[in-house]
């Protein structure tokens, strides 16, 4: 019997942009992976809810959801299902880029990292490592987010009773359990 051939794996560093103190995440995933199932491990790792849409942009290609006729989907989209991690990579580029929610327009940083960074065995998507809390959805994009955080931080502020209703309390903004999203990770994303 052949050995068994090691599939290959990318190590991505996701940063959302716009926003301090700085939220990132390190994780790992198969190469063969679709954009599609790779939205789905963003929106693990981030944090989000996946309530809005999403695209990517590697280089000049738009890549993102073809295949809902609901949606103006602009015509030089192409489907996010055709695409793979590995497709990406080898168009050459360093680094793309993950827009989730176009109303609040979070932009992410999705920087490829050499493989060998990772010293976990395997192939399924895991994370590695990352700081801060993802904002809250729908919370108005990035000046959404200095609103929210500078009202949860002065009690006299006129919305801090309001999103401290909606937040349910205290909102940490370093909080990020590694634990918590690689059980996440691990059960079956549906999308």
């Amino acid at each position: 019997m052949a050995p068994k051939r090691a599939e290959s794996v990318a190590i991505l560093r996701i940063e959302l942009l716009g926003i301090e103190p700085l939220v990132w995440r390190r994780v790992r995933v198969p190469a063969a992976m679709t954009l599609r199932d790779l939205h789905g491990v963003l929106q693990t790792v981030m944090g989000w809810q996946d309530c809005h849409l999403h695209e990517f942009r590697v280089g000049e290609v738009l890549i993102g959801v073809t295949d809902r006729p609901e949606l103006d989907v602009p015509e030089t989209m192409e489907d996010e299902k055709e695409w793979t991690v590995a497709q990406v990579l080898a168009t050459g580029v360093s680094e793309f880029e993950y827009v989730y929610d176009f109303g609040d327009h979070w932009a992410h940083r999705v920087i490829l990292e050499p493989a060998t960074r990772s010293r976990v065995p395997g192939t399924a998507a895991l994370c590695l490592a990352g700081e801060g809390a993802c904002p809250p959805e729908d919370v108005g994009g990035p000046p959404g987010y200095v609103q929210f955080l500078e009202a949860l931080a002065d009690a006299s502020h006129s919305k801090h009773k309001t999103y401290v209703d909606w937040v349910g309390g205290i909102w940490d903004v370093k909080g990020f359990d590694l634990n918590r999203v690689n059980r996440e990770l691990r059960s079956p994303i549906s999308i």
